[in-house]
């Protein structure tokens, strides 16, 4: 019998609603307009180097890197910029958009749209980790940290393994798995494109083992490459957590405050991997990416490819939903996503579903006295005590306090608040901290 990973503390066995997990990825086409942010990534804003009026094809650089943390931003449709204005994002803060409206389907003649799979690869580490900088990847996973500085090691630092996040725990997303079965070669391939960048030929794919096609698939396929292997984990959220991923596949321990390559780790998500293959083997930028469109008020459940930029009332429309059945839309997973109440929110980078709920089971419920039963601290995969946190908000503990509690490394899996009899927001304090710790 195979050994099956997984991390050891805490840790929460969730419904997983996996209801398009057999369900092809379709195009989802184009709207009339998208509003594209210039900053979709970890760090610094993209420089605008366009002006309104200017006409663009599909993959046309909208934005540069501007800084040493920050990620170029390309078109995903062609036509002309009409508006460049300072919006509330999905979040509600203050974000700079480019609004295009769509004429055509015009690409940027470098970018290879066959469906030959390439796999030669004569590039240096150098010239993969320029292609990475020159396609604006970043981690779409969630974090959102730009691809190229992960994938150049620090001095005084190496890198042993390379872990390719295929876990997608978080209930309804099936964008991750969908993309696995269908781009199974495409992510081996880039995987190697990263072990030569990184200077390695160690690269883990881990998948959850709810994901029994997927796993088929690349399993099969990497008995062909040389470096990438496929570790199948326990059914256990989060298990796609970066730190709980590396302890569960290599049982190292990342330090607090430190960083995976501190272990000799680099995490990289498949949706980044099959990116980084068609940014350096087909010169296409990011500017599309799968997305999970479900939901219990979802009538028509579905895997999307979907261009940057495209509002979330189009897909609402593709799935055939009352928005007037809507309690709730949130943008990711129902454990870690983002509650939105603007349904023209464009879609990024980072976004790996679009969920419509409905109903008490996956709305907020009222919340009464904490009862100290500490099951909170028992499923926190980060060993924090997530009610003592809440008391230190609640009573301005401090911020020593919070450093004394460690509510820096709280992963924000919301664990707590979903275990929690007294429905309380636990996770809400957590963040409230963090941003508390930020500040000093």
């Amino acid at each position: 019998m195979l050994k099956k990973y997984t991390f050891p503390m805490g840790g929460i066995h969730v419904n997983k609603y996996k209801l398009t997990s057999a369900s092809a990825i379709i195009e989802a086409g184009l709207p009339e307009f998208v509003t594209i942010p210039v900053k979709q990534h970890i760090g610094a804003p993209s420089k605008i180097i366009v002006a309104k009026g200017d006409k663009v094809k599909v993959g046309t650089l909208l934005a540069d890197f501007d800084g040493v943390v920050s990620s170029d931003v390309h078109s995903s449709v062609s036509g002309e910029i009409i508006k460049m204005e300072t919006t509330p994002n999905a979040a509600g803060y203050e974000e700079t958009m480019i609004t295009i409206k769509v004429e055509g389907d015009d690409w940027e003649k470098s970018i290879d749209r066959s469906t030959a799979i390439v796999r030669e690869i004569n590039l240096s580490p150098q010239e993969i980790v320029q292609k990475i900088r020159e396609s604006g990847i970043v981690g779409m996973g969630g974090a959102g940290f730009p691809t190229p500085i992960k994938t150049s090691v620090p001095e005084g630092k190496k890198a042993e393994i390379l872990i390719v996040n295929g876990i997608e725990c978080e209930p309804f997303l099936t964008a991750d798995d969908r993309l696995m079965v269908e781009k199974a070669e495409q992510i081996i391939v880039g995987a190697r494109l990263l072990n030569r960048a990184l200077g390695i030929q160690n690269a883990i794919i881990a998948i959850d083992e709810n994901k029994p096609a997927a796993i088929a698939e690349l399993q099969r396929l990497s008995k062909l490459y040389v470096g990438v292997n496929v570790r199948v984990c326990q059914t256990k959220y989060p298990q796609g957590g970066e730190k709980q991923l590396i302890r569960a596949i290599t049982g190292r321990e990342v330090p607090s405050g430190k960083l995976p390559i501190d272990t000799g780790c680099v995490v990289q998500n498949v949706g980044t991997v099959n990116a980084v293959y068609e940014a350096v083997l087909k010169n296409k930028p990011l500017f599309e990416r799968v997305v999970t469109v479900s939901g219990n008020a979802c009538a028509n459940p579905s895997n999307y490819l979907v261009r940057v930029g495209t509002p979330v009332s189009y897909l609402i429309d593709k799935t055939l939903s009352d928005v007037a059945g809507l309690d709730k839309i949130i943008l990711g997973g129902p454990m870690m996503g983002t509650p939105i109440t603007n349904i023209n929110a464009p879609v990024t980078k980072l976004t790996s579903g679009v969920l419509l709920l409905s109903g008490a089971q996956f709305c907020k419920q009222p919340s009464t006295s904490c009862i100290r039963c500490a099951q909170c601290a028992r499923v926190c995969p980060a060993g924090l005590r997530p009610y003592v946190i809440k008391d230190a908000m609640l009573y301005d503990g401090g911020i020593d306090e919070l450093r004394r509690l460690h509510a820096a490394e709280c992963i924000e899996c919301g664990c707590c608040a979903y275990t929690c009899p007294a429905h309380l927001p636990l996770l809400d304090y957590c963040k409230l901290a963090k941003q508390e710790l930020r500040k000093k």
